[in-house]
């Protein structure tokens, strides 16, 4: 069954146009998927398509910047129109490549996709700089999986959504066995080959110890010092891996809020995953949410990523953040989103909406920034945080 992403129809608008379309995103997040179903359009398939891999040599091959003419470029597209280039970070100096086409090929529209932002970006970026549009696709969000059943049913699924997550075959799988055996395959066949090939890294023992290192962290301050200790690497090589992990959509990062109050915290972050069904795979990690200890934080994880997720797809300009006062536990706040067009915004994350209605704001926080607006969410009004109508 084809679910409707939520970027759909801003690519499908995208791709009409004279640009190159740049489409980012995590292995198995529906790349591919998603530009065949655009191209797919009767207008786009009348005038043809030319589909190449970079996971197939031969493609690869002809798509070489070294050989790269605009008369074998017209050799290889023919009449089409479109020529869309899947796995495209693959391919060496594609930028180059793609920029010879989209100048001299002034009929030809360029679509490429990559799971790979630190590849693709660093080669396509200088030289398509004013010739491209640059979109990711995450895994599913809430608004498309309640889309494709209704509201009301994807409510209910939020437990099954914090223990295995919303990728596209995860979702799709008929059973909890299925899941699991299937975000094992992604984090051992797929989403971590990214980071290891920077640089030709070979350790990936080192990189198994940090993600789980990083997995057991999520709602916790993350120092780089302590991390590197416990794998037994120094703090440099800790921030090279998980800025990798970023731009390979493994995990982000969430910095401390301040305008330089003299008890704030200024430098610390928080780390957490675009997708809780990987982070439960890297712990090993399935137990009931009910039997969990890690409930609260898996709760705050899915949330902050799905806002993330309603905010890249809105296009805001939004800051995101954390609080804390140094020294207290209990002065803190789990999410604080600062923007030119709605002022500040704090979120206080309880699973249990019994203590959702206790909750008050930290009265530092209130007395530092009177004009904030504060909210706490609970699993009884969470649907309105990650489609931000709170």
């Amino acid at each position: 069954m084809y679910i409707t992403r939520d970027l759909e129809e801003r690519l499908a608008v995208a791709v009409r146009d004279k640009k190159v379309v740049i489409l980012y995103g995590s292995r198995q997040t529906g790349k591919s998927t998603l530009i065949e179903h655009i191209l797919s359009a009767n207008d786009i398939r009348r005038e043809g398509v030319v589909t190449l891999s970079g996971d197939v040599m031969g493609e690869r091959e002809l798509l070489a910047y070294e050989t790269m003419t605009p008369e074998k470029a017209r050799s290889i597209i023919g009449k089409a129109k479109t020529l869309f280039v899947d796995e495209a970070q693959k391919i060496r100096d594609v930028g180059l490549t793609l920029k010879i086409i989209h100048d001299r090929l002034k009929d030809v529209r360029i679509v490429a996709t990559g799971s790979s932002s630190f590849e693709l970006s660093e080669e396509v970026g200088e030289p398509l700089t004013g010739r491209m549009d640059e979109y990711v696709l995450s895994p599913f969000s809430f608004s498309e999986l309640a889309g494709a059943a209704n509201p009301v049913s994807e409510r209910n699924s939020l437990e099954t959504r914090l223990l295995y997550g919303s990728y596209p075959d995860v979702v799709t799988d008929p059973t909890d066995t299925r899941r699991k055996r299937t975000l094992k395959s992604l984090c051992s066949a797929y989403l971590f080959k990214d980071v290891l090939k920077w640089q030709n890294l070979k350790n990936s023992d080192v990189l198994g110890k940090l993600v789980k290192a990083l997995a057991l962290q999520i709602g916790d301050e993350v120092s780089y010092n302590e991390v590197g200790g416990l794998i037994g690497v120094d703090n440099e090589t800790v921030a090279a891996y998980v800025e990798r992990l970023e731009r390979a959509f493994v995990v982000f990062r969430l910095s401390a809020f301040s305008r330089n109050a003299r008890k704030e915290l200024k430098k610390s972050r928080k780390i957490y995953f675009c997708d809780t069904g990987i982070r439960n795979a890297v712990i090993g990690n399935f137990l009931p949410i009910d039997s969990r200890d890690d409930t609260g934080h898996l709760f705050e994880n899915y949330l902050i990523a799905e806002r993330m997720k309603h905010n890249r797809l809105k296009e805001l300009d939004v800051q995101p953040f954390f609080w804390r006062m140094v020294g207290s536990g209990t002065n803190e706040i789990d999410y604080v989103e600062e923007s030119a067009e709605n002022g500040l915004a704090a979120y206080e994350f309880k699973w249990s909406p019994a203590k959702a209605a206790k909750a008050k704001c930290p009265k530092a926080f209130a007395e530092a920034y009177p004009n904030a607006k504060w909210h706490c969410v609970s699993r009884e009004n969470y649907v309105e945080f990650v489609t931000g109508l709170i």
